[in-house]
C-alpha cells in the first residue's frame, strides 16, 4: 500500500467552505430515523380477545355502565393511544444530501483527519499489516473508502476494532462524520469531488 497524505481543506473546491451544517444534521437526522425497528405495538380496544357479551347489567348495580371487558378501564383491555405503525422516514432532497457529503469532506480535511492514498490493499491478507497502516495514521477511528474491496484487503481489516471499511458507492454523510479520521483512495475523493 502507498503511503497515506494528509488533505488540506485548501486543496477541497471552494465551495465547500461556504456549506451550511445545517445540511449534514438535517441528513444524519434522516439516516438515523431511517434506521429505527418500528417494532413498538400495542393492541386497542377492537384487536383485544374476548368481550363479546356485557358484563352486567345496563341497569339495577347503582354502578356505571359496563359495556364491555375489552375496556381500556379494564385490567386486560385495550390500550389507550399506545404505539403503533407509525411512519419515521424524513425526505431530504437530492441536493442537501451532496452538501452535507461535502460538508462531511471538508470538516474531516480541517481537522487534519481526512487521508489520501494511491491504494488500499494488504496483499498478505494479514491483520497486523493492517494495523501497520492504521498505526502511521494516528487517530482513534478510521473509516476506509476504497472503490472496490478485495477480499485479501477485507479479511486484513475486518478484525480491527474500530475500523470499517466500504467501497465508493456506499459512501454517505453519516459514516464520514462519525468517524475521527477518513483514509481515502484518491481516485474515490478525485469522484466524490466532482460529483459536488
Amino acid at each position: 500500500m502507498s503511503k497515506a497524505v494528509v488533505v488540506n481543506a485548501n486543496e477541497l473546491p471552494e465551495s465547500y467552505k461556504d456549506i451550511n451544517s445545517h445540511n449534514l444534521y438535517l441528513y444524519v437526522k434522516s439516516y438515523l430515523s431511517s434506521l429505527r425497528a418500528n417494532t413498538a405495538r400495542v393492541k386497542n380496544r377492537s384487536e383485544v380477545s374476548g368481550g363479546g357479551k356485557k358484563p352486567k347489567a345496563q341497569k339495577g348495580s347503582g354502578g356505571a355502565r359496563w359495556g364491555s371487558k375489552r375496556s381500556p378501564l379494564f385490567v386486560g383491555g385495550g390500550q389507550v393511544f399506545g404505539p403503533s405503525n407509525r411512519n419515521y422516514n424524513q425526505k431530504v432532497n437530492k441536493k442537501q444530501k451532496v452538501l452535507a457529503l461535502s460538508y462531511a469532506i471538508n470538516a474531516q480535511a480541517e481537522k487534519g483527519s481526512l487521508f489520501v492514498t494511491d491504494s488500499v490493499n494488504v496483499e498478505s491478507g494479514k491483520t497486523k499489516d493492517a494495523l501497520a497502516v492504521l498505526k502511521e495514521l494516528n487517530q482513534r477511528d478510521t473509516l476506509i473508502v476504497v472503490d472496490s474491496v478485495d477480499e485479501k484487503t477485507y479479511l486484513a481489516f475486518r478484525n480491527i476494532k474500530n475500523c470499517y471499511m466500504i467501497e465508493k458507492q456506499e459512501v454517505n454523510a453519516y459514516l464520514i462524520s462519525a468517524y475521527h479520521s477518513v483514509l481515502i483512495e484518491k481516485s474515490v475523493l478525485e469522484a466524490l469531488t466532482k460529483e459536488a
